[in-house]
């Protein structure tokens, strides 16, 4: 080795030397062999007082579990230098204090970084139920023999230990919450005016009575001129109900809620988006951070049920999902105008005017950005991975099928002795059980019905 240095990736210029560089392992810790030794003297020390506290407590199966499954990972420690699920150990490894937090990201970036958190409203609650949610999770481990308690040095950073490392700090959001208003003072800059000119959609409020019938007048409208519709229910049974009615008179729709496994959200999304159909039924998961330039409609229903899935800036990121169409506009379906709505409709209208002032001042025609096929496949990749699995899944079970029903078929069945008839039903009972989870009826009748025929 002749020398370490920095380039330029483009241009290949040598931008610093150095005499050292730190690579890190991608997947392991990695510890001198002196401080691994005392590690695993630690956690040795450590695992008998545990073990003699769940026996105490009369927990003999938890310590039974918990000495089998600690002494299994310090000899593959001692064997190969590392265990499945080392990083419970890291607080040895690191030789760091009881409850002291775990090294991050956070302690490489130079003084004066700039973190920008963006959806802060949702964002910055979540960096506190990261270090709680963990903490339950681990807890229930230590109880039930299956880790140590210092699993539990292996965490997220406290709420507090995150304030500590913040330098500078730009929240960005389209409804920030009192968190950030109070820790900036009050003080905060506007993004009102978008590049393209586009305004936030118009807002109307009509009556809950006739809400489906005036819906479907509307999404009619918006698929003829080849533009797509968001709706909000309240439920996910309500959102599986409406998508079956509007199925049933004709309605090209689909239905997306917490149920949905979040690849088949995206799949769902880019369908969508690529005109596949016209209307995405949806109970929480149409709020912030999608990029949805095709829906011109966002329509809530029973927007006047106060809570949760209807305050002030839940209705205002919902109906932010149509601010990048022209012709955007968000139905609130209600029978009285609650507190957020009012809210909502104000704000609304103040951005409006102030977008409409500055379009007229610089001659800014406002006009949809709409994205190429190309780009629209580019930008939801990651469903193709989804793809992908799916066909390998499917010929998978289409092989299974062809196998099972040739060896059904084979002649020479019928010569089998007993122990490879036996093992035979065993691998045709676990094909059954598992095209009956798929919901593949038919197939699980007949595997069954060959089943029965074998054991006769």
């Amino acid at each position: 080795m002749e020398g370490l240095m920095y380039f330029d990736r483009k241009s290949g210029e040598i931008i610093g030397l150095d005499e050292k560089v730190a690579i890190y392992p991608a997947k392991y810790f990695v510890t001198s062999p002196e401080r691994q030794e005392k590690a695993i003297l630690d956690i040795r020390k450590e695992l008998n007082e545990r073990v003699i506290e769940l026996q105490n407590e009369g927990k003999l199966i938890e310590a039974q579990r918990l000495e089998q499954r600690t002494n299994f990972d310090l000899e593959m420690i001692q064997e190969v230098g590392y265990c499945a699920g080392i990083e419970n150990y890291s607080r040895y490894m690191d030789q760091r204090e009881p409850g002291s937090r775990p090294s991050c990201l956070f302690d490489y970036f130079p003084e004066d970084y700039l973190l920008i958190v963006d959806e802060s409203h949702t964002s910055v609650p979540q960096v506190n139920g990261m270090y709680n949610g963990d903490r339950m999770r681990k807890q229930t481990l230590i109880d039930y023999g299956f880790r140590l308690p210092s699993a539990l040095d292996n965490r997220p950073m406290k709420f507090a230990e995150w304030e500590q490392m913040q330098k500078q700090v730009i929240y960005v959001s389209a409804t920030p919450g009192d968190y950030e208003l109070e820790k900036s003072g009050g003080v905060y800059v506007e993004q009102v005016i978008r590049p393209t000119g586009l305004l936030d959609p118009a807002i109307e409020v009509r009556p809950t009575k006739t809400q489906i019938d005036d819906l479907i007048h509307e999404i009619r409208e918006r698929a003829k001129k080849n533009e797509r519709v968001l709706v909000t229910t309240l439920t996910k049974r309500m959102s599986e109900d409406l998508t079956d009615y509007l199925l049933g008179i004709g309605v090209k729709v689909r239905y997306m809620h917490s149920e949905i496994d979040a690849l088949d959200r995206v799949d769902i999304l880019r369908d969508l988006r690529l005109g596949n159909f016209d209307v995405l039924v949806g109970v929480n998961l149409l709020r912030e951070g999608l990029d949805l330039p095709e829906v011109s409609l966002v329509a809530i229903i029973d927007a006047d049920k106060e809570g949760f899935l209807r305050s002030e800036k839940s209705l205002m990121q919902t109906a932010g999902r149509t601010a990048r169409n022209v012709n955007g506009l968000v139905i609130l379906y209600a029978d009285k105008i609650t507190h957020s709505m009012d809210k909502v409709i104000k704000e609304t209208a103040r951005r409006r005017k102030i977008q409409e002032e500055y379009n007229k001042k610089h001659n800014i025609n406002p006009k949809t950005v709409l994205k190429t096929l190309e780009e629209i496949m580019s930008s939801t990749v990651i469903a193709d991975s989804k793809a992908k699995q799916d066909a390998r899944r499917g010929r998978k079970k289409k092989d299974q099928h062809k196998t099972s029903i040739s060896i059904l078929t084979d002649p020479a069945l019928e010569r089998n002795n007993p122990e490879e008839r036996r093992d035979l039903i065993n691998q045709l009972r676990k094909q059954m059980v598992e095209a009956a989870k798929d919901l593949e009826f038919e197939r699980a009748a007949e595997l069954r019905d060959e089943i029965n025929r074998l054991e006769i």
